[in-house]
């Protein structure tokens, strides 16, 4: 990666972080609790992909048609993220293969 990739990938979160900043306040709380949640499940789409902007897109859509934010992903956030990174491989999936374990296995 070289100083160009960082410099545009700070651009670019810096846009997305105005985005957040410019959704109505319930919103903002939710994404927030999103974000955290997002970060310590750890799906590896996170870091290169468009989860998060799209998750500021569906923000943005449902607030401009003046719905609540509760109104679009229901009340529990954790099982509205799940949901979202249902069929997505987690760094904690990749960690268990990497110990020779099946992905989503218990350990013991």
């Amino acid at each position: 990666m070289g100083i160009q990739d960082i410099i545009e990938g700070k651009k670019q979160w810096r846009a997305h972080a105005a985005r957040v900043k410019a959704l109505p306040p319930d919103y903002r709380i939710v994404y927030k609790e999103l974000q955290k949640y997002l970060f310590k499940v750890g799906p590896v789409i996170l870091a290169d992909g468009p989860l998060l902007p799209e998750i500021v897109a569906f923000f943005e859509e449902g607030a401009a048609e003046g719905k609540g934010v509760l109104e679009l992903i229901g009340t529990d956030v954790a099982a509205f993220c799940d949901d979202l990174i249902k069929d997505s491989p987690t760094y904690a999936d990749a960690y268990q293969e990497s110990m020779g374990g099946e992905p989503g296995a218990a350990t013991t």
